[in-house]
């Protein structure tokens, strides 16, 4: 724990009245070490500061309220007699979510001497140009797309290819399952027909990396024609395997 600091009020205050526009301070003591969470948890900092919030007691802050919905935390920097940090906080206007904050940079605060005058020049130079860019984003996401970005449902599809991995490593479907419009897309990125099985299977030469590639052109293919496309692993069996699917077996189904 760090020893409270008296001139905190006062530094705030002086540090209010120089900076750019108008500014206005909030001091407040904590009687409880959890009192500074709530206002802590408003920190728009990733660095030095978030981790002096999180790590010390620090017993009071202050927030100062500047032009266009602009809000600093300042409080003691622990270990360090002559300087205080100076961070900007969140926004917290209703209309803004946490969706709003994606892509933003973090605007982060500083350290600053005891010295007000020193010190408004450094928060003008160094913190308020980010924080007024950032403030600005977030509050144009937020006019843009006030509801988070959920995913839309699946659309709905008439039929569905199901192919199944089996347990000896082959790859397909039934022949009698695969919907009629699907045959010529299968048979365009590798799928062959073995007749003795009775199935479309893509060939194991392939590679994972090649049949994933394959059946995600499928999917995309299918779903154009309003046909969906499901992945399934057959049960486990203790029944002798069928032979893997191989290019040289493949040919044509009779019609």
């Amino acid at each position: 724990m760090t020893a409270t600091r008296s001139d905190l009020s006062d530094f705030a205050g002086a540090l209010a009245a120089r900076l750019p526009g108008s500014w206005t301070s909030d001091y407040q003591r904590h009687e409880r070490y959890e009192d500074q969470f709530p206002r802590a948890e408003q920190l728009w900092d990733n660095g030095h500061i978030h981790y002096i919030v999180s790590e010390y007691v620090l017993a009071h802050d202050a927030i100062l309220h500047g032009p266009e919905r602009q809000r600093l935390y300042v409080t003691d920097r622990p270990r360090y007699r002559h300087q205080f940090v100076v961070a900007p906080l969140e926004p917290d206007e209703d209309g803004v979510k946490a969706h709003h904050f994606d892509g933003v940079e973090e605007p982060n605060g500083i350290a600053v001497s005891h010295d007000p005058v020193r010190a408004a020049a450094h928060v003008a130079r160094r913190v308020l140009p980010r924080y007024e860019h950032a403030l600005e984003q977030v509050f144009d996401n937020a006019a843009v797309q006030p509801d988070p970005p959920h995913r839309p449902d699946p659309p709905h599809v008439d039929q569905v290819l199901t192919l199944t991995l089996y347990n000896d490593g082959a790859l397909g479907a039934p022949y009698k399952s695969v919907p009629e419009q699907a045959r010529l897309t299968l048979y365009a990125w590798g799928f062959q027909y073995h007749p003795h099985q009775a199935a479309f299977l893509l060939p194991t030469e392939y590679g994972e990396n090649g049949r994933a590639l394959r059946i995600q052109a499928v999917a995309r293919l299918l779903a154009a024609k309003g046909i969906g496309v499901n992945l399934r692993h057959v049960a486990p069996t203790t029944e002798r395997g069928l032979p893997p699917a191989s290019p040289p077996a493949a040919r044509a189904p009779q019609r």
